[in-house]
């Protein structure tokens, strides 16, 4: 083989493997998220997951997660996370970097309680967060679903639970329209927190379309701190309730302790039956999970159906 024909070996050898990291790239998703932007493999097989409502919408989309956090007590819909067959990584707010390692993850994401640790899970593996955005929940939810479709090769299926979502919220709206107005409260140790419009919590008017009975709350993420007057000269028509001790398995006084008392007692929303003790793991620990919204929603319309 003369010079020339080696020469001409050598470049066809190099564009051949200039082609597959061509290609190799190509394959690469790049991700918007939180924190910044991300080039993840598409369908990456090992996934790690800090965050209960992006579990619930892998969950809801038929993809295959590796690795959970522990320390928590999951709704029966998503018990069988805390079996052996996935991994445990940590908790909600801390990793275990050590068995992050050795998860050998293709994929990590995080969101609310643990994106603080986004910077030192992304020195192990691509990391993504999806946080929400309390202003504008349905429609951070509906982006984050998108995103997940598009990287696990599950577009069809996740356009499908979008419209579902979107029809059942637009059903709960209408029945909403003419049911009052309604006051969301959080219980914790006996001191109770009010959360309105553009709040953690604000889904219940922004989304759901329940009327505020006090539409002008601070909108911090431990809400406003009232009491039981302040219940009584709110006076909704309707008294929506999550009992975080409940939500994270803390005993004490719970919720319906808390608020039997003779001024609450007084409120059309406790005369009138209308007091929801919401799924308390839904809301607090899940949040924008799709399993988690659509029983919220049957919950809420299920109520004002009964209403007197």
């Amino acid at each position: 083989m003369n010079i020339g024909q080696r020469l001409a070996r050598m470049c066809g050898a190099a564009v051949l493997a200039l082609s597959l990291v061509s290609t190799a790239n190509a394959a690469d998703i790049t991700v918007k998220h939180a924190q910044g932007e991300t080039a993840i493999p598409a369908s990456p097989a090992k996934v790690l997951v800090f965050d209960l409502g992006t579990l619930d919408n892998l969950d809801r989309l038929g993809v295959r997660v590796t690795g959970v956090p522990s320390g928590i007590s999951f709704p029966e819909y998503l018990k069988k996370y805390q079996g052996d067959d996935y991994a445990k990584i940590g908790t909600l707010f801390e990793p275990d970097y050590e068995a992050v390692n050795a998860a050998a993850p293709d994929l990590i994401i995080v969101a609310g309680r643990s994106a603080s640790k986004y910077g030192e899970l992304s020195k192990i593996a691509p990391t993504i967060d999806l946080t929400l955005d309390a202003k504008n929940f349905i429609a951070g939810t509906e982006a984050n679903i998108e995103k997940l479709g598009q990287l696990f090769g599950k577009e069809a299926g996740a356009k499908t639970e979008i419209e579902k979502l979107d029809a059942e919220l637009a059903a709960l709206r209408n029945k909403a329209a003419n049911k009052g107005n309604g006051l969301l409260i959080l219980t914790s140790g006996g001191k109770i927190s009010a959360y309105g419009p553009g709040s953690r919590f604000g889904i219940l008017h922004d989304s759901l379309g329940v009327t505020p009975a006090a539409p002008n709350l601070s909108i911090g993420n431990h809400g406003q701190p009232v009491s039981s007057e302040f219940i009584l000269e709110t006076n909704p028509d309707w008294l929506f309730v999550i009992d975080r001790d409940a939500a994270i398995g803390r005993e004490g006084n719970s919720a319906r302790q808390v608020l039997d008392n003779e001024l609450v007692r007084q409120t059309n929303a406790w005369k009138k039956d209308q007091v929801v003790y919401l799924n308390a793991q839904n809301w607090y620990l899940i949040g924008g999970g799709l399993g988690a919204l659509h029983q919220t929603i049957r919950q809420i319309s299920a109520a004002f159906d009964n209403a007197k």
